[in-house]
């Protein structure tokens, strides 16, 4: 009976895990996890990003009205290429503190589409295909390394995460709605 009780509560948390956009326990992503962490975890103090070339002032801190925010976008341009290397992610995504320090949230993967066409098959990395951004004309992928999130580690958004009263409204823009498609 106890099995039975450990079985029903292990695939009840794989499934929650999977519904809010996880990767239900992977042990392979787990481990690329743990090395993209370890991979960023100098960056945790903002002075050790700038050094390794990502910026240290950011315009916008992009927030959804409804979903939370992404934060400050630190994007590291010599990181740009058509593939990707999970130790080296083009964006660091910050939230500034009422004290005036940052805190890294998470990284954001991006291969624009002069690098690798919008018509190819999707990058996948960490078991995840890469989506569209077509205002950017970039293939993306969140993945919130350093702050738990409700909606699941590769979300776009993260409501545990904020820009005060120094938000942009991100709208998002896709090919497919203009051509009557449902987005891919």
């Amino acid at each position: 009976m106890l099995r039975i009780f450990v079985l029903a509560t292990l695939l009840a948390r794989m499934a929650h895990a999977q519904a809010a956009g996880g990767h239900a326990g992977d042990v392979v992503i787990d481990a690329q996890l743990d090395r993209l962490r370890a991979a960023t975890k100098s960056f945790q103090n903002l002075d050790s990003a700038v050094a390794a070339g990502y910026p240290r002032d950011v315009a916008d801190c992009l927030i959804h009205e409804h979903h939370g925010a992404m934060g400050y976008h630190h994007l590291n341009r010599s990181y740009l290429s058509p593939t990707l290397d999970l130790t080296r992610p083009q964006i660091l995504l910050y939230e500034k503190r009422a004290d005036g320090s940052y805190k890294l949230n998470g990284m954001e993967f991006i291969i624009p589409y002069r690098l690798y066409p919008r018509d190819s098959a999707a990058p996948v990395l960490l078991g995840q295909k890469l989506a569209h951004e077509d205002t950017l004309n970039i293939w993306y992928l969140h993945v919130w390394a350093w702050t738990n999130n409700a909606d699941g580690v590769f979300a776009n958004f993260n409501p545990a995460v904020s820009c005060g009263t120094a938000g942009k409204v991100y709208t998002p823009f896709s090919r497919d709605m203009l051509q009557g498609s449902s987005p891919r």
